[in-house]
């Protein structure tokens, strides 16, 4: 026998009954964007290698070390899977003018993929839920996108505060970011022996990102370095504080970090994070902020832009954590066909109540009633519809309340199944 073939891994199949879970959380998603008005957009999962280079920054470990990148063998093009999904989304708006008129919301859930080592909430195939609010500049949709998300966690089940917290930050504006990175430079010079080979790489290509390391031994010196806060002008704190000013009137509790600064270089003024004590390491559950200069980066006409980034992986895990169960969807009736006699008759009457909009499932196969109605009663459904032989040579099914005992088992009229689907429905 042929070995099997398994996938690869980091990449994983999600399967039933895990599979409802997603569905209920990309249904919750949906729901939520339609409130506040974002569209749904969906670009391509292999985009140009060029994009994430140029979008991401060449010294960020995602263009680094975990894209997953080839040569096409039929033209040439260096090509990459998406290892994120917001220079897609701007790629296509200026791909196709999207915003000439005017600003767009909208949002994405898909795959995206990174080659690095797989471990609890971090796939080489993971899935992210986006929203990108492109072409506004206030700090209104700032502070909107980050109410939205108090809103999905509302919706989830989640509590902030207790189950996930935000931490909030400015990147300023790109001159003062310069004048930041200069002096922190000087500082991490200064203590050069202190530095890990990683650190010592980036010093002078990406310093900021230095202050990401979760490398114990460091982290008195990136304590000690000049904070990005105090360079940020006038305008920028403005900025700063209007966003603050709408979260403080909503009663949304938030924690100024002055090191966070996110994975991608091309954010500036707002960033933030979602965070929760209850996955370890991986305490990141959705970050985001503004990212004004990456339209004009991938070569649209300038525009601002602000948006977000969360894993649906880690959010289930967190959804598990707190032992938050998703509502069941059990089908309404299953329908109990124990002779090939009755299936033509009882599938003309189950298509009638499908059609109508009642959720059948029906029996494969002509088994034993026993044995179906084991299946019925482990399927959830409320009822079972049976077409047994005698049923059926009167014209009738029988139907029978699988989750109250003392209901009497009653008869209904075969042919007229779609004029007593509705009772099904509210029953």
């Amino acid at each position: 026998m042929a070995e099997p073939i398994r996938a690869v891994k980091g990449m994983n199949d999600i399967l039933p009954p895990d599979s409802a879970r997603w569905e209920w959380l990309e249904d919750k998603i949906r729901a939520l964007m339609h409130r506040y008005g974002y569209a749904n957009v969906r670009t391509p999962i292999v985009e140009p290698t060029a994009l994430f280079v140029r979008g991401l920054g060449e010294v960020t470990d995602i263009v680094e070390k975990e894209m997953y990148s080839f040569v096409d063998s039929m033209n040439g093009d260096r090509l990459s899977l998406r290892p994120e999904n917001t220079a897609g989304v701007v790629r296509a708006m200026t791909e196709h003018s999207f915003l000439r008129d005017g600003g767009r919301r909208l949002f994405y859930i898909g795959p995206q993929f990174r080659h690095e080592r797989p471990q609890k909430g971090r796939s080489r195939q993971f899935h992210q839920f986006g929203a990108e609010a492109l072409g506004y500049a206030g700090p209104d949709v700032d502070a909107e996108l980050i109410l939205m998300l108090r809103a999905l966690w509302r919706d989830l089940g989640i509590v902030e505060e207790r189950d996930v917290r935000l931490e909030l930050n400015s990147l300023g504006q790109p001159g003062e970011r310069l004048a930041h990175r200069a002096a922190l430079i000087k500082h991490l010079e200064a203590h050069a022996e202190q530095l890990d080979e990683d650190a010592k790489r980036r010093l002078h290509t990406n310093p900021l990102r230095i202050l990401d390391s979760k490398n114990p031994a460091m982290q008195a010196l990136i304590e000690a370095a000049p904070q990005l806060p105090d360079f940020l002008g006038a305008e920028s704190l403005a900025h700063f504080g209007a966003v603050r000013a709408v979260l403080d009137a909503a009663g949304l509790a938030y924690r100024i970090n002055p090191r966070l600064v996110r994975g991608m270089d091309y954010y500036n003024l707002t960033v933030f994070e979602w965070v929760t004590d209850q996955l370890g390491a991986q305490g990141t559950v959705c970050g985001g902020g503004r990212y004004d200069g990456l339209i004009e980066q991938l070569g649209g006409k300038p525009a601002p832009a602000v948006g977000f980034g969360l894993g649906l992986e880690r959010v289930l895990l967190l959804i598990e954590e707190l032992g938050i169960a998703p509502p069941a969807t059990p089908p309404r009736v299953y329908a109990v066909v124990p002779s090939a006699t009755a299936l033509v008759p009882a599938m003309v009457a189950v298509e009638a109540l499908r059609t109508a909009g009642i959720a059948v499932q029906m029996n494969a196969g002509f088994t034993g009633m026993k044995s179906q109605f084991k299946r019925a009663d482990a399927s959830g459904a409320r009822y079972a519809l049976i077409f047994g032989d005698d049923e059926v040579a009167r014209g009738e099914v029988a139907l029978k309340d699988l989750r109250d005992p003392a209901a009497p088992q009653r008869s209904l009229p075969l042919a007229g199944a779609a004029s007593w689907a509705a009772d099904l429905a509210t029953a």
